[in-house]
């Protein structure tokens, strides 16, 4: 059996494929809304009344001590987690909740885990082509002939991530940086309107980090952009909006500057010296 062959069984990647244009309706209100969501596990409230909003087109990092929820809040958002109350909305006419989570993929909802995961034995352009957002039969996908457009949107993902120069090369020989940035390039293909990032620079070098930092925000205003990470300083070099979660709810909200002076924050996450929170 060829490789392509073997693709042809069911795959995370070809369940996450979305449309073109988003049907979000955002004229009314903000892009993401969550309200009262509560999720308990044996007992244990790992969200308790959690209250968030995310505009249209913004970047927010969320923060927090291990525990806070900040992984089951993606779980939610992306319909793997059902919570026992609240409500999640995507745009003004979507309930969340009332989704599996394919069909909230297609709605413009990507989600980037922290480990990567990339075809290795297939190109970096393979990669791409293959996360396209065109026809969700496998096999049409791969056997198609590409059209100019589809090419275009490859070659801007490629500029965009910053692998144009190794569009070629298996993606099995990229660094752990560069597999990032292509597993964000993936979900750029299926052209998402909400884009969760878990821990994105986790392992990265110095120059990675700058790298990502530049790249998450430049996607900010053409998707809304939210990223959970620990690493104070990489947060600090790209955070317009800050929310601190701790024990299922919103601590507090606002600025890098504003939460790192809040004494509830400094008491429970940040300590003496934010740095030690990474």
């Amino acid at each position: 059996m060829s490789f392509l062959q073997s693709l042809t069984t069911r795959d995370r990647v070809f369940d996450f494929m979305a449309p073109q244009a988003s049907p979000v309706d955002v004229r009314h209100g903000p892009i993401l809304y969550m309200e009262d969501v509560t999720v308990s596990f044996d007992g244990f409230k790992a969200i308790n009344n959690l209250n968030l909003t995310i505009d249209d087109g913004e970047l927010r990092c969320i923060i927090g001590p291990n525990g806070a929820g900040k992984t089951t809040m993606m779980d939610i958002i992306t319909g793997k987690t059902r919570p026992n109350q609240g409500s999640v909305w995507f745009g003004s006419r979507h309930n969340l909740l009332q989704m599996n989570e394919p069909d909230i993929a297609s709605l413009g909802i990507g989600r980037k885990f922290q480990k990567p995961t990339v075809f290795e034995a297939l190109s970096v352009f393979e990669n791409l082509e293959l996360a396209m957002a065109a026809d969700k039969r496998i096999l049409p996908t791969l056997t198609a002939r590409l059209s100019g457009e589809i090419k275009d949107r490859i070659e801007e993902v490629l500029s965009t991530v910053g692998l144009m120069a190794l569009r070629h090369r298996p993606a099995g020989i990229l660094s752990h940086g560069q597999k990032q940035w292509l597993e964000i390039g993936m979900l750029l293909m299926q052209r998402p309107r909400l884009l969760l990032v878990d821990e994105p620079v986790a392992g990265m070098t110095e120059q990675e980090m700058e790298r990502t930092a530049e790249l998450l925000t430049s996607l900010a205003g053409q998707q809304s952009v939210v990223v959970v990470e620990h690493d104070m300083g990489f947060v600090r070099s790209i955070a317009r909006q800050v929310t601190v979660l701790h024990q299922g709810s919103v601590l507090a909200e606002g600025s890098m500057d504003q939460v790192s002076n809040d004494p509830k924050v400094v008491e429970v996450y940040l300590g003496v010296d934010d740095e030690e929170a990474a």
